[in-house]
């Protein structure tokens, strides 16, 4: 089997991805724009063959490349790159040389347009936040308000997180937003749904059935996260409930997914809302078909005593997995600002927490706003210790 992974190096914990591969006989075959000798030591030794381009942007260089290795290997069985931003680009590739393990260029707006993506919520009968489209213009915006009552968000239909997203309080700022925001054509406008925002994490095997079952609890907005440099905490949770488990494969099928890594996010209410549900209910926000960001891959293994990235491996070279799930845990991460001074010092925390915390490091600059500066994980028991945690490592001064 010839895998091709593009941009394998980031995030930089990828590295599992291609050593599960290659364990498990396959050929990895990287495509980046990283120099060679930059690549992690574990990387390098997971693949057969690298081969860097100047820009993983350019598409013709890119092309080039899988042709190259199409020419020395045989036939190319996998495209991936588990990455939200190459998602499009993975697709082309798929089709221009007939890989038939992924998603191809007539499938990628249903999973990177969020307008796309609420009719196939319709057709699975997923309650799922109502939705304007920029372009419809600003009466037909106004209306939409009319309906569903204010405030609203407009955020890009493509994009990643918090990137261009606006929370808009009333009339007034909602027509603002159409005068001051340069291509708001590109934009949705959504009714605004308070909540936690609970994730299915899954691993969907080759018949769209899921081999592996997660779920992450993040925070209800990322944008106040970013906009107001806040300190972030969310958590794996030791288990799931059944009507997020039911409405996680549902929207699978819905989809129509198989052969991926898929994060489902999904918003569980806290208070109820006409049209969508209960108090406690789930209510679809987006699919991302791709892992959680970050490191939420390896949280999930430290919450479940597993692997992912050898059960997705085992997906791709054999369909199903038999890799162990263990001893159950929560697994929460919660992060600082060097902006702030805090309460209890970095070696309080680290004596405090000790043998409980499995990762403890500063967050690539990437992630910083989003994520902080320094980030710690532990592996805890009950949801009191993660709330005792959270609240610890953020007291501040």
């Amino acid at each position: 089997m010839n895998f091709i992974f593009i941009s394998p190096h980031f995030p930089h914990t990828y590295w599992n991805f291609c050593q599960r591969l290659k364990q498990n006989g396959v050929t990895v075959l990287g495509i980046a724009d990283a120099p060679y000798e930059s690549l992690p030591q574990e990387l390098k030794e997971s693949l057969t063959e690298y081969y860097r381009v100047d820009s993983l942007e350019n598409y013709e260089e890119v092309y080039r490349a899988v042709a190259y290795f199409a020419f020395h290997y045989g036939h190319i069985d996998w495209i991936e790159s588990n990455n939200e931003y190459w998602l499009a680009q993975d697709a082309r590739l798929r089709t221009d040389f007939n890989v038939d393990t992924g998603i191809r260029t007539d499938h990628i707006s249903a999973i990177k347009e969020k307008s796309e993506m609420k009719r196939y919520y319709a057709k699975g009968c997923i309650p799922t936040a109502r939705q304007v489209r920029a372009n419809e213009g600003v009466e037909a915006a106004v209306r939409f308000a009319g309906q569903t009552g204010y405030p609203l968000i407009a955020k890009p239909d493509i994009g990643v997180g918090a990137s261009g997203t606006h929370k808009i309080e009333n009339e007034e700022q909602l027509r603002a937003f159409f005068v001051t925001v340069a291509g708001y054509g590109h934009y949705v406008i959504e009714e605004f749904i308070t909540g936690e925002i609970c994730s299915y994490d899954a691993v969907i095997g080759r018949e769209g059935e899921p081999i592996f079952e997660s779920m992450t609890v993040w925070p209800p907005s990322i944008m106040d996260i970013v906009n107001k440099k806040l300190d972030l905490s969310y958590y794996v949770d030791k288990e799931m409930p059944e009507s997020l488990r039911e409405l996680g494969r549902r929207t699978v099928k819905a989809f129509g997914v198989w052969n991926r890594f898929v994060h489902l996010e999904f918003f569980r209410l806290d208070s109820d809302r006409e049209g969508l549900g209960k108090q406690g209910d789930f209510v679809a926000l987006e699919v991302n078909m791709r892992p959680a960001g970050g490191y939420t891959p390896d949280m999930i293994n430290y919450a479940h005593s597993t692997d992912v990235y050898k059960i997705w491996a085992d997906m791709v070279a054999f369909g199903k997995s038999h890799t162990a799930i263990g001893q159950q845990h929560y697994c929460a991460f919660a992060s600082r600002r060097d902006i702030y001074q805090y309460v209890h010092s970095h070696d309080e925390v680290l004596k405090r927490y000790g043998d409980r915390i499995v990762m403890c490091e500063r967050m690539p600059e990437l992630f910083s706003a989003a994520m902080g500066q320094q980030m710690y994980t532990v592996r805890l028991e009950s949801m009191e210790e993660v709330n005792e945690f959270v609240e610890y490592v953020h007291l501040k001064k």
